[in-house]
Parts: C-alpha cells; structure tokens; sequence
C-alpha cells in the first residue's frame, strides 16, 4: 500500500467517479482504476459498489476512507516538520474558513502573507463553521477560522477579529423606512436565513433568545448556503435578515439594503487548531499576522 494510492482512494470516494478523480489528479482513468483494484486485490475486499455509471462507497470503503484520510494527514504533518527545517522557504499553508472569514476577512491576510513569503503554497477550502471544524480535526487544514462557537476539545480556539452582524432589508421591506424596530416586531417579518450549522445563523438565534425570542417563532422563508445568496435574495424582498456588516456595507451604502437600528452582541472570528498537531512555522506566522489584523473590515 503507498501515499499515491491512498490518494487516489480518496480522490474516487469522494467525487464517487474514477474519471473526475483521474482528471483532477491529473491521472490517467486507467492508472486511476489499476490503482483502486490493487488495493481491493491485495486486501481482498471490495471498496467500491459499480451502480451504472457511478461507483459507491461500500461499507468497507467507508471504514477504509476514514482510516486513508488519517494516514495522509499524518504524512503531510512529517512533511511539514521537514518543511520547517528549511525555514519559510518553500512549504504549505492549508487553511479552511466559514464564508464570511473566507470571502471578505481572509483575502487580504492571504495576500499579505503571500508579499511575506512567496515560497509558501497557501490553499483555502470554504465550509461553514461545522465543516472547517471537522477539517481542522481529522488534520484536513492546518488552520480554520470560523464565526460561530465550537464544542471540541481537541481544538485549541483563540480569538482572531471582531465582527459586527447588523439586520438588514430591503427596500420595499415594511420596514425600510422604520426608525425603531422592537423585539416583538422581529416576529412580524419573513426571514432569509443562512443553513442551520453556520456561524451566523447561531449568533443570530442566540441573540434571539436573549430577546426573549424563541428561532422557532420567526417565519423562515429561506435557508440558503451562502452569504451572496441571502443577500440578493434580501434585496429582491424575499425578507428581512442577520448577515455580518462586511456582506452588507456595499449594498447598504449603494441604497440596495437598509440597515435597520437594532443593536445586535458583537462576535468575534476565531482561529483553531488541532492541540496534537505539529504546529508550522508558516502557521505560527499566519496566526502572528491574523493577530495584528484584529478588526474586522
């Protein structure tokens, strides 16, 4: 069994196709499937289901995966430490990131530390604060930087920048020309909302519940899976919403959105990482320049 192999298993179970794996590994599709039939060969047993045209994972498959992503983890994390040796010279930097960090916070920090070391290769993988956690603790990312509060004990959470969320609708909201809003009339509204397991979506119905307000009660027209989305969505009418201030200044100060005057907690963007883990010199000086960057916006 080799690190090249391992690869390719991972790369097929998780598109759950042997031609989109070769093509993005750059691969033949026959050196792709010699790969995975010499595992199952050698093993003895069968990873893949063919269903049609596509291939599914069986139920050893799926132990195997859990077991292949580890193994691949730990093999990046000895490569690290001898990256370390060379100093900032060459290595690698894989971070994952919630949407709002990833699209409007990170940007510049990557850009930045780029100007500092050319010879590091940054990559940046985007989920919500569920997903980056998980990333950061099967060894998937060297660093996540998520919006919403994580339960784990095997990542080490430090504050990175503070964050304002603000209600926003839009312009032919009943609202849009409102001086006030109270607690109660948060029920009166249709809501756009980020997915269930996103930073924004807790901090806003935390927030709620301090209000004396159950989520429950709110009429949840939409749950959608980005910040861009939600946005437009607002815009168009579709309901009033909590998105951080740096998704909706442009559109506030274009007159798309108008934000209403409710105070809302501050949160904060904090950085994990994995306790266990041999922690870079690229990370260390990311997690240096993340630091001195503290506001966000």
């Amino acid at each position: 069994m080799t690190l090249e192999q391992l690869r390719i298993f991972i790369a097929v179970a998780e598109r759950e196709h042997v031609t989109r794996a070769a093509r993005d590994l750059n691969l033949t599709q026959s050196a792709t499937s010699a790969a995975v039939a010499a595992l199952e060969e050698r093993h003895a047993t069968k990873l893949f289901d063919r269903v049609g045209r596509r291939i599914e994972l069986t139920e050893a498959g799926r132990l195997f995966l859990v077991e292949a992503r580890a193994v691949l983890a730990r093999a990046a994390s000895a490569e690290a430490v001898l990256a370390d040796l060379a100093g900032l010279k060459r290595g690698s930097l894989h971070i994952a990131a919630s949407q709002t960090v990833s699209n409007y916070w990170l940007p510049p920090l990557m850009h930045r530390y780029q100007a500092h070391f050319p010879g590091i290769a940054m990559r940046l993988t985007i989920g919500n604060t569920e997903q980056v956690a998980a990333a950061v603790h099967e060894g998937l990312a060297d660093l996540g930087f998520v919006e919403g509060e994580i339960d784990d004990p095997m990542l080490e959470i430090t504050p990175a920048a503070d964050d304002e969320l603000v209600l926003v609708v839009g312009t032919s909201h009943a609202w849009a020309g409102r001086k006030s809003i109270a607690p109660s009339d948060l029920r009166s509204s249709r809501w756009v909302l980020r997915e269930p397991g996103s930073g924004t979506r807790a901090m806003f119905e935390e927030a709620l519940v301090a209000l004396g307000i159950r989520p429950a009660e709110l009429d949840v027209a939409l749950e959608l899976s980005s910040n861009e989305a939600v946005r437009t969505a607002v815009e168009a009418g579709a309901g009033a919403t909590v998105m951080s201030s740096l998704v909706t200044s442009a559109a506030v100060a274009a007159g798309t959105l108008v934000q209403m005057p409710v105070a809302l907690p501050k949160r904060r963007f904090l950085a994990i990482r994995h306790r266990e883990r041999h922690l870079t010199r690229a990370a260390r000086e990311f997690l240096a320049l993340a630091a001195g960057n503290g506001q966000a916006g």
